[in-house]
């Protein structure tokens, strides 16, 4: 691929640098070269490693299958951490500021989901493009399995299996992970799509219920008027009310320990019971709006 995997962070801030300020989030510290040419990404939290590996590995793939992807310039794992430093691409990244900012978003999604979800022929449900040991048999075992140990102990997990479990009907298509509309860079005619550490096989609905969680819970974030929220539009997505509550339960796990405790077993049995997108999207934005008032963090 022609990037340097032996490089310390060091020599390579002397070769690709210097680096500005850095930004700084739960799972990532980023900071661009001052002349605009390339980001260092420093993986942190959750797995590091495993994700450098993991978002190396698809980026390249990604780029076979004629995505335009961030090159790989350098990455490593050594005393500072695990870290990649990726070409910048040019290009504007999608937002949610309007309602014709959405529709182009929601349009951008289908476009890159209708390349993405390929069948994924022969491989297990589970984490990169590739399949590897321990991967999990079954495709709730996949979405499960993502959620940590003390979700085992609340009284809504039986229901959260069992409400997962027609997934195995579905196909095992490639998936991204995260399209939210900063991962989606357009250029003129042309798209970007970066980000890639997520990626993962398993249901295309994973995907579809991602982008509708991040855009419901962002826009109640940002004190958007339930009458923002298009339900219609992103009713038009395939979802599950099942796996809207799997991402809403994966949110809140990654928040604060207490924040679990905020949601009830009806809340999640009454979004794993909807059938209707717009009425499920409906009511993940009710819990999400609960949740945001009894002080979780976005």
């Amino acid at each position: 691929m022609g990037f340097n995997v032996e490089a310390t962070e060091l020599e390579t801030e002397h070769r690709l640098g210097p680096f500005g300020l850095a930004t700084v989030k739960p799972y990532s510290r980023t900071r661009r070269s001052v002349d605009g040419s390339a980001l260092m990404k420093v993986y942190l939290g959750i797995d590091p490693e495993g994700r450098r590996l993991r978002e190396v590995e698809t980026v390249g793939l990604a780029a076979i299958r004629g995505f335009s992807v961030p090159a790989v310039l350098a990455t490593d794992q050594d005393s500072s951490g695990s870290w990649t430093v990726f070409r910048m691409l040019p290009g504007t990244p999608c937002s949610i500021g309007t309602d014709r900012a959405i529709e182009e978003y929601l349009g951008h999604v289908l476009d890159v989901a209708g390349r993405l979800h390929q069948r994924a022929a022969g491989l297990p449900p589970g984490s990169g493009w590739t399949a590897g040991p321990g991967d999990p048999a079954m495709q709730h075992y996949f979405l499960l399995a993502q959620l940590s140990g003390r979700c085992r102990t609340r009284p809504w997990w039986a229901a959260m299996e069992k409400a997962l479990q027609p997934l195995e009907s579905h196909s095992v298509v490639h998936l991204h992970g995260d399209l939210k509309p900063e991962h989606l860079l357009v250029d003129g005619e042309g798209l970007h799509v970066v980000d890639w550490e997520a990626s993962g096989r398993g249901p295309a609905v994973v995907d579809y219920a991602d982008v509708v969680f991040h855009l419901i819970r962002d826009l109640i974030y940002e004190d958007a008027l339930p009458g923002r929220i298009p339900v219609d539009r992103m009713a038009e997505l395939p979802l599950e009310g099942p796996v809207l509550a799997w991402r809403l339960l994966l949110w809140l796990d990654r928040r604060r320990p207490s924040d679990l405790d905020l949601i009830s077993t009806h809340d999640v049995d009454r979004l794993t019971a909807e059938e209707h997108p717009a009425a499920a999207c409906m009511e993940l934005a009710r819990v999400v709006s609960f949740l945001r008032a009894a002080g979780v963090p976005r």
